[in-house]
């Protein structure tokens, strides 16, 4: 018997070109010909580590499900996004799970996909109207960079302290993490500079090295995913600026090690393994008709040296 959305979800309590590579779980060319009803063409947003293990999480889940899955990655790029798209309709998948690259994307997306009669699954947004999409696997991105921003809040006590943020590439998943922290800081941290690192370590340490070079007395800095997180941290530490402390987003191993050894003060588990867990598996039910969730919210938890033990894994291992 299958596991309730509910029961499911509760397992967890605590975003080149247009080529498609056909693959399963550990990348096998053949896995599109495994036996199953159901096809689903995977659409991934970019490729860093989180969009890396939310593609594990769906191959895998879909394996684990009898369903054959197609997957594509559009590298940051709505265009391509939108040519995935079409390519996976003419495979006659039976739905299309999203990672868009941006929310600006998303209605082109959705209009072709229901213009050809193909339910489309949203991973880490939603869109304003839910009747427009088969369901979605949400990530309250504002509530991310505000639990950072609430850590900041309290670390500070108070003082006037100031702040630098390295965003992540304009659009959809940085615009809210970076709009839910800047809200949520108290008026006693005052911003000083605000630039995007791309989701790319090597930009952001260029960021991080004009930045800490414009304010040396830096207090703080939020960084919009551990990848790009080391980098900052390199880029202060060669500046003398050990001191500055970093609160970032995701959660992976290679995150916690860092929280434990205090390279960053504090993360957000965001779990991409979790998210594309629940994909594929609402997904599924969806289409037969389960009593599941149509939006289910992703659990999120603040990470600091006090916690470690409680943060949920971030990428399948397999």
């Amino acid at each position: 018997m299958r596991l309730s959305a509910r029961s499911r979800h509760a397992l967890f309590a605590a975003v080149a070109g247009t080529t498609l590579v056909l693959s399963g779980c550990g990348g096998d060319d053949n896995a599109g010909t495994q036996s199953g009803d159901i096809a689903i063409g995977f659409v991934n947003g970019a490729d860093t580590a989180f969009h890396t293990c939310l593609q594990k999480a769906v191959e895998r889940t879909a394996k684990k499900e009898g369903a054959k899955v197609y997957t594509a990655n559009s590298h940051q790029n709505s265009g391509t996004e939108l040519s995935n798209i079409e390519d996976m309709i003419s495979r006659d998948v039976s739905a299309l799970i999203v990672q868009t690259v941006n929310v600006d994307a998303l209605k082109g997306d959705i209009a072709k996909a229901k213009a050809a009669g193909v339910p489309i699954y949203l991973t880490s947004v939603a869109t304003d109207d839910a009747d427009d999409i088969l369901g979605a696997a949400v990530v309250d991105l504002k509530k991310v960079g505000s639990l950072d921003a609430d850590w900041i809040r309290t670390d500070a006590a108070g003082k006037d302290v100031k702040v630098g943020v390295v965003a992540g590439a304009p659009g959809a998943a940085s615009d809210l993490l970076v709009g839910g922290f800047t809200k949520e800081l108290p008026a006693t941290a005052k911003v000083v500079a605000n630039q995007p690192g791309m989701f790319n370590p090597v930009k952001a340490q260029e960021v991080a090295e004009n930045m800490i070079q414009a304010h040396p007395d830096l207090d703080y800095a939020f960084v919009a995913n551990e990848e790009m997180g080391f980098a900052v941290r390199k880029a202060f530490d060669a500046a003398g600026a050990k001191d500055v402390r970093i609160v970032t987003v995701n959660g992976t191993d290679e995150g916690l090690a860092a929280v434990k050894d205090g390279r960053f003060s504090a993360t957000v588990a965001n779990s991409a393994m979790v998210i594309g867990q629940t994909a594929v598996e609402d997904t599924v039910g969806l289409l037969g008709k389960e009593k599941v969730d149509k939006i289910a919210n992703i659990p999120l938890l603040l990470v600091t040296k006090d916690n470690l033990t409680k943060a949920p894994q971030y990428c399948p291992t397999s």
